[in-house]
């Protein structure tokens, strides 16, 4: 949408890989969370307990199992799961917090919490500590995009998308910093807490606190079960963001990846992949937990690189004034346009059979394609050339609006340059951040990938017939 004309193409299929990808490697990493939070458990339970890696990737692939139950064969439950999580989600919170102040021995001095910075990574520098330990916080912010990926799933998705984004935000924003603070106050024995057998400071911190087992194992219960259900959501996102991109043709096998079950509405074939290449990444835990974590660091350089384009473009456009005020009305001359869609057809494909133009086939949707196949008309639809941009219902006017653009980009590019350092000094080949290498690699494949297929069939995001029937009249694309 935003992007020149010249460059969407190339600019959509990077965006594509980098956001797919990275959302696979956060199933990996909330999954192995969840499975080695069950170890810890078990761990505190059981201290004779001696826990192997290997051990921590087979309880995450009972985690993937269960995400998997919840997409895959009882998908018609996820709206009300997630709405009983949001419930549980606020009331945890209330009760672990409650339970941490009214229990806990002693609290820690509010100098520790507030004036105590620890430089654990031997940096020369306390701000060279800060800037790469900054990296645990940003981790816990990516994602925030997941609405955005089942935007064809959702009413109103111009008004209901931004609310969700923004209410995400600032409930979990206001949520982690009352929990943080309230740890930070309960800590205890710092060097106890970050050396625990449980692999889980926060669990030792629920024992130092409650002094019972039975009582730890339950708050920590509490975590797993949101953790669990955040993998549940996150592998939801995953999918159909694999399946959309397959739908444009931009994954190898596309043709299987879009298919969409035409029972439950739901790409199977792409939660299945997504999980799959999940379980599979867990196997480098067995090996090397660094290893692991340079692969799942993806997570931070594909999320906030894909977030980068769209915001620098974006930029740009404020800049140049190329977005019309919203409201705006087009002249007739402007209306009668093709709004920048162009029709496109690949190579070798046939026209679907008794397709009706009127249809939207996306997962969840209650209609039904009438392709033999059961999947979307891949390959027949339009693509964007260069539509006239107009402002949505949701964003911020003027010069506020533009330093906030601008202030998102210079965010993210600090993001992305500290992610690529290492935790620590000296650095060795075992504590080496191999981000940059596993990022480049990605890459690599995915250039590979379009001089070999891609750039034979991916014309860049396609948009429905309906909604290009809509652009036609107004000639414009909303942004928020």
């Amino acid at each position: 949408m935003l992007a020149p004309v010249r460059y969407k193409t190339v600019f959509s299929y990077v965006i594509g890989w980098l956001t797919s990808l990275a959302w696979i490697a956060t199933v990996a990493t909330e999954t192995l969370f969840a499975g080695t939070i069950i170890q810890g458990i078990m761990i505190l339970d059981n201290p004779a307990y001696a826990a192997k890696p290997w051990q921590g990737t087979l309880l995450t692939w009972v985690v993937i199992l269960g995400c998997i139950l919840i997409n895959v064969v009882l998908p018609s439950l996820l709206p009300r799961f997630e709405v009983f999580i949001l419930v549980f989600h606020l009331a945890g919170f209330v009760a672990i917090v409650a339970t941490l102040w009214a229990m806990t021995p002693e609290y820690s001095a509010p100098k520790d919490v507030w004036a105590t910075a620890l430089n654990k990574g031997g940096w020369p520098t306390q701000g060279l500590s800060y800037c790469i330990g900054f990296l645990g916080n940003v981790a816990t912010f990516v994602g925030a995009d997941a609405s955005v990926h089942l935007a064809e799933e959702v009413s109103n998705p111009a008004k209901n998308i931004p609310r969700a984004i923004l209410g995400a935000m600032l409930i979990n924003g206001a949520v982690g910093f009352i929990m943080m603070v309230t740890v930070l106050y309960c800590l205890g024995d710092i060097e106890k807490v970050v050396n625990t057998a449980t692999g889980y400071p926060f669990i030792q911190v629920f024992f130092d606190s409650t002094g019972s087992i039975v009582g730890a194992t339950v708050m920590a219960a509490v975590v797993l079960i949101l953790t669990w259900s955040c993998a549940i959501g996150i592998t939801t996102t995953a999918s159909r963001m694999t399946w959309s991109f397959a739908r444009d043709n931009g994954l190898p096998a596309s043709k299987w990846l879009s298919k969409v079950d035409p029972r439950t509405k739901v790409p199977v074939i792409a939660c299945l992949v997504v999980t799959g290449i999940s379980a599979l990444l867990t196997l480098i835990y067995i090996g090397s937990d660094t290893a692991f974590n340079d692969v799942i660091s993806l997570t931070i350089t594909g999320f906030y690189g894909s977030y980068f384009f769209p915001a620098a473009f974006l930029l740009y456009h404020r800049i140049k004034g190329n977005i019309l005020p919203k409201g705006t009305d087009l002249p007739p001359d402007d209306m009668d346009t093709d709004a920048g869609l162009q029709n496109f057809e690949l190579p070798g494909d046939t026209p679907s059979h008794g397709h009706n133009e009127s249809e939207k086939y996306t997962p969840g949707s209650k209609k039904r394609s009438d392709s033999p196949s059961g999947s979307p008309d891949i390959g027949h639809g339009h693509v964007i050339a260069q539509a006239r941009l107009i402002w949505g219902p949701w964003h911020l006017p003027g010069i506020i609006g533009t330093i906030n653009n601008a202030y998102a980009c210079v965010y993210m590019i600090f993001v992305i340059f500290w992610s690529v350092w290492p935790p620590a000094t000296p650095v060795t080949a075992s504590t080496m951040n191999y981000s940059a290498v596993v990022t480049g690699g990605v890459m690599i494949l995915s250039t590979i990938w379009y001089f070999v297929r891609a750039r034979k069939v991916y014309k860049g995001p396609t948009v429905d017939k309906e909604v290009a029937r809509v652009m036609r009249v107004g000639s414009v694309v909303s942004v928020s």
